[in-house]
C-alpha cells in the first residue's frame, strides 16, 4: 500500500506498542467508541509472567515489602511526586484493574485477587514475588503456601529454566514439606529439549492430559498439591486445570518461569482474538518506521518491518506505549537516552557516567530505571517549558518517567492505569473538541 492521503487508514486513536500498556489502552479505547488502531511488536508480552503487580517494594534502598498494596501507593506518592501514581487517583486505578481482569475472564483466563492484599507467589527460582492479582492457573498455589501443606513440585525432563528440585531447595525455609520429581511428558521421550508452549498447547487434549497424570501419580504419595511449570493449556485453561485436578485428587497450580512465558502467549492470544470483534484494527507484528505531524495536526504514521513502510495511519491522536529499551522506546546512544520516534524529551541523568551506580547490585536501583517521558496530570509528554509538546499526544506504561517498575513491583499497574488515565484524557479532549 502506498503512503498517501487517499489509502491511509484512518483513525481517532493510534497506540503504538503492543505490551500490557498498549493492549489495555485499545481495550479503554475501545469502550469510549473510538476508531483505534493498534500497532506493535508482540515480543515484550511475551516476557511476561503473567502476575500483575500493583506495588511492591517502596522505598526501593529499604527493600521495604508491603502486604498492603494501596496503603504503600498512598506512601509512594507523597515520597514521589513525579511517578506516574502520583498523577492518578486510586479509583482510576482500580478501575483499570477491574476492566482488565473482566476483559481476561471473558476470554477465558480469570484473575483472582484478595482485595487490598498483596500474595506472596512462589517462583521457579524457589524465590516469593509479592503480586497483587493472579491468574487462576498459579491461584492454588497461594493458598497452599499459606497453609503449608506438603506440595509435590513437578519439573519436565528437558525443560531448561524449571528444575523442580532447585525450587524445593530454595523455598524449604519458607515452605517445608515440598518434595521434588521430573517426568518426561507424553511423547517426548526422544526428545532433549522441550519446551513450555508446545506441551501448553498438547495439554489441550485429554489424552495427553491423561497421560501426563498417569506420569505424576507415582510421585504423590502424601502431596495435598501439585505445582508445574505454566503448561495447563494455552486457550482452555480452566478446561486443562480443572481435568489434572480431577486425574491427580489434588489442586494444581503453576509456577511463574523464565522468559518467553506461556501466561504472557496467554494474554496476548485473547487481546488479539477479542480486540478487533469491539472494532480494534490491530497491525501485528508491525513497527511504526517514521512518524510526523500533517499541516491538519493529524499523526502520520508509516507502519512496516525492517525500516520499510507498506502502511500508513493518518491518526487524530497518539498514544506512545513503546516502552523503554526493551519495546525500544527509548534508544541509548553516547550522546544521551533518546525517544524514538517524536525526539521528545528524556528525563535522564545530566552525564552517562551517572546512569548507573558504582556497584552493580546496589540497594537503590540505577539512575538509568528512572528515565523516560515526563507528562503532566493527562499523561501528555513535556517540553523544556512545562507544556505539553504535541496536542493529542499521550504516553503510558514503561516509557514514563521517575518509575523503577522492575524493583517497585508496580510494573502491570502503571501500564493499565495509566493508559486508563490516558485514553480517557483523550476522549474527553475529542467530545469537547465535537462539542
Amino acid at each position: 500500500m502506498t503512503s498517501t492521503h487517499s489509502t491511509a487508514k484512518i483513525c481517532d486513536l493510534a497506540i503504538i506498542g503492543a505490551g500490557i500498556s498498549g493492549l489495555s489502552a485499545a481495550l479503554f479505547a475501545a469502550r469510549h467508541g473510538l476508531e483505534t488502531i493498534l500497532i506493535g511488536q508482540v515480543s515484550e508480552i511475551m516476557f511476561s509472567s503473567g502476575c500483575f503487580d500493583l506495588l511492591g517494594i517502596h522505598p526501593i534502598a529499604e527493600k521495604k515489602q508491603w502486604s498492603a498494596p494501596w496503603d504503600a501507593v498512598a506512601q509512594l506518592r507523597q515520597d514521589i511526586p513525579g511517578h506516574p501514581y502520583a498523577k492518578l487517583t486510586a479509583s482510576e486505578i482500580a478501575d483499570a484493574f477491574q476492566i482488565v481482569r473482566d476483559f481476561l475472564q471473558q476470554g477465558g483466563y480469570p484473575y483472582c485477587v484478595r482485595p487490598g492484599v498483596n500474595v506472596p507467589v512462589l517462583t521457579a527460582m524457589g524465590t516469593c514475588k509479592l503480586t497483587y492479582a493472579v491468574p487462576h492457573t498459579m491461584n492454588n498455589g497461594i493458598d497452599l503456601q499459606a497453609d503449608r501443606r506438603p506440595c509435590l513440585i513437578v519439573g519436565i525432563r528437558g525443560l531448561k529454566g524449571f528444575s523442580a528440585h532447585q525450587v524445593v531447595a530454595a523455598a524449604s525455609d519458607q515452605w517445608p514439606g515440598l518434595s521434588a520429581a521430573t517426568v518426561t511428558f507424553p511423547n517426548t521421550e526422544h526428545q532433549e529439549e522441550v519446551y513450555a508452549e508446545p506441551m501448553a498447547r498438547r495439554m489441550e487434549l485429554p489424552e495427553t492430559r491423561r497421560r501426563f497424570a498417569d506420569a505424576v501419580k507415582p510421585h504423590l504419595k502424601s502431596a495435598q498439591g501439585v505445582g508445574l511449570p505454566p503448561i495447563l493449556g494455552v486457550y482452555r485453561t480452566t478446561e486443562v486445570r480443572a481435568h489434572i485436578e480431577q486425574l491427580l485428587g489434588v489442586p494444581v497450580f503453576e509456577l511463574p518461569s523464565m522468559p518467553p512465558a506461556t501466561p504472557g502467549l496467554r494474554i496476548k492470544e485473547i487481546f488479539f482474538q477479542h480486540l478487533p470483534r469491539d472494532g480494534v484494527q490491530v497491525l501485528a507484528p508491525k513497527r511504526v518506521e517514521r512518524a510526523s505531524i500533517e499541516p491538519d495536526g493529524r499523526f502520520k504514521l508509516e507502519i512496516g518491518e525492517n525500516g520499510a513502510a507498506d502502511t500508513s495511519v493518518l491518526a487524530t491522536g497518539v498514544i506512545l506505549a513503546t516502552g523503554r529499551f526493551m519495546g525500544q522506546g527509548l534508544k541509548a546512544e553516547r550522546s544521551g537516552i533518546h525517544e524514538s520516534l517524536f525526539n521528545l524529551p528524556v528525563f535522564q541523568p545530566a552525564q552517562r557516567q551517572h546512569w548507573h551506580r558504582h556497584t552493580f547490585l546496589d540497594p537503590r536501583g540505577h539512575r538509568i530505571n528512572c528515565c523516560g517521558i515526563e507528562t503532566d496530570s493527562r499523561f501528555q509528554p513535556l517540553g523544556a517549558d512545562g507544556r505539553p509538546v504535541v496536542s493529542n499526544l499521550y504516553a503510558c506504561g514503561a516509557i514514563l518517567a521517575h518509575s523503577d517498575w522492575m524493583r517497585m513491583k508496580c510494573g502491570s499497574g502503571v501500564a493499565m492505569a495509566s493508559a486508563y488515565a490516558a485514553v480517557n484524557a483523550f476522549a474527553k479532549q475529542r467530545r469537547q473538541a465535537n462539542v
